[in-house]
């Protein structure tokens, strides 16, 4: 039998990460009661931090190997550039891996630079992993067409060399467009819906769709600020934040949430929570701060918006949690769409909040009835490569779909960005909503 000692680094990885998934199943099984909400929210996250590190690893394991060993074993090694290039490969990795950990020791009003050079690395390291793991299987499919059995010559030797180069050079490159592209203003994207019994008194009612703004290591006061004053010169009727706006507790970063006090749309500010709200295990604090800036949670409930001009007209703003209450066992939470659509009556319209497009898919399993139902979560994949998993891993990727014959989804690409300071592949984005009265 092979003793964990004569495992290959890669599997030693594995094992460590394996650990560590298993000491959070068990912490949150038999820990949970037993330990201070400070406590437990500290643990959950450092073994979040922990347990992606280890995943990392293995993929750093294999940057190192390609952009340093490869060389190393080439004319390139007594090169005066190789002991500083072997040095910044170190730091690189050094840097992605201590991302995960600013959210637990730098979060402030504004980002520490070493958090943005930190996540900024861990962004480039997803696109270096991808090019390596591309050309890497373009080099083995050319292996295997031209003859597996040729002799390794100089020409094999510059192809190993080059592949490293051109994934490093690629990389670098798209760095900074990613970079470029997310400091960029969001775009303000106006969509007409139609909202089917939509009374025609609240024809053209303007809807601001705010999410995924993670507040936090990379996104502090300066851009939610700019955020709310886009969205005040928008004047929208409504303005609705559909989860994931904080990485933080509420304690440490509310000076950061200032801004969405001047958040003043005529019918209200609603909120339902992401995911994150629930990683920072400090919800009834975040729902507690956000009530004394006038923003009402909708916590599987809802309101009756009432048109200006009648009483008599008003349409029904639903909102769940976050369906990864239940993975996470958040107590007392949890998506519950019987209770949030209580008192919803079948003849007025009914729009929906609902974070992930997963549960704006279930909920429309179980009522089909359900005419516009606002959703995040994806941020159109962010970044180049992870943008084709999030396309195949939600039911609703980006945009406005239509459902059946009076429904509509539409999933906002995210406000800012979590963590990584880039977008490839997509933008950044305020949504104009119009309604429409048949």
């Amino acid at each position: 039998m092979i003793s964990f000692k004569q495992l290959p680094l890669e599997a030693k990885a594995a094992v460590a990460a394996g650990v560590v998934f298993f000491s959070m199943m068990l912490s949150r099984s038999y820990l949970a009661e037993k330990l201070d909400l400070r406590m437990r929210r500290w643990l959950v996250r450092l073994q979040m931090a922990l347990f992606v590190n280890a995943l990392m690893l293995i993929g750093s394991l294999h940057v190192w190997r390609s952009t340093v060993t490869t060389f190393s074993r080439s004319s390139a090694a007594s090169s005066f550039c190789f002991m500083p290039w072997k040095i910044a490969v170190f730091m690189f990795l050094a840097l992605a891996h201590s991302s995960f950990f600013t959210l637990l020791f730098l979060v402030a009003e504004e980002p520490y630079f070493f958090s943005l050079a930190a996540y900024t690395c861990l962004g480039a390291y997803i696109i270096l992993i991808f090019f390596l793991f591309t050309l890497g299987s373009v080099e083995q499919a050319y292996k295997f067409f031209t003859g597996r059995g040729m002799k390794a010559g100089t020409g094999s030797k510059n192809r190993t060399v080059m592949k490293p180069v051109l994934a490093v050079m690629l990389t670098l490159v798209l760095t900074v467009v990613g970079l470029l592209n997310a400091s960029q203003p969001p775009t303000v994207n106006s969509v007409e819906i139609p909202v089917h019994k939509l009374p025609s008194t609240m024809n053209n009612l303007k809807v601001v769709l705010l999410s995924d703004i993670h507040l936090g290591p990379t996104v502090g006061k300066t851009k939610l600020a700019m955020i709310v004053r886009m969205v005040k010169a928008l004047k929208p009727d409504i303005t609705v934040i559909v989860g994931d706006l904080t990485d933080s507790e509420a304690e440490i970063i509310r000076p950061a949430v200032e801004p969405l006090g001047e958040l003043n749309s005529p019918m209200g500010t609603y909120f339902v929570t992401g995911n994150h709200e629930y990683y920072t295990s400090d919800v009834s604090n975040w729902f507690e701060l956000l009530k004394s800036f006038n923003i009402r949670p909708l916590h599987n409930e809802n309101v009756k918006i009432v048109s200006p001009e009648s009483a008599a007209d008003w349409f029904c703003l639903a909102g769940v949690d976050d369906i990864e209450a239940d993975v996470l066992r958040y107590s007392g939470h949890g998506m519950d769409l019987k209770k949030a659509l209580r008192g919803c009556s079948s003849e007025h319209a009914t729009v929906l909040l609902a974070h992930q497009p997963t549960a704006a898919k279930w909920a429309l399993q179980e009522r089909p009835d359900i005419n516009l139902i606002l959703s995040g979560h994806t941020h159109g994949g962010q970044i180049f490569p992870l943008n084709a998993g999030a396309y195949f891993l939600n039911p609703f990727f980006v945009g406005l779909y239509k459902v059946g014959q009076n429904t509509f989804v539409y999933v906002s690409p995210g406000t800012m960005y979590f963590g990584i300071p880039m977008r490839l592949g997509s933008r950044a984005e305020i949504t104009e909503i119009i309604l429409r009265a048949p």
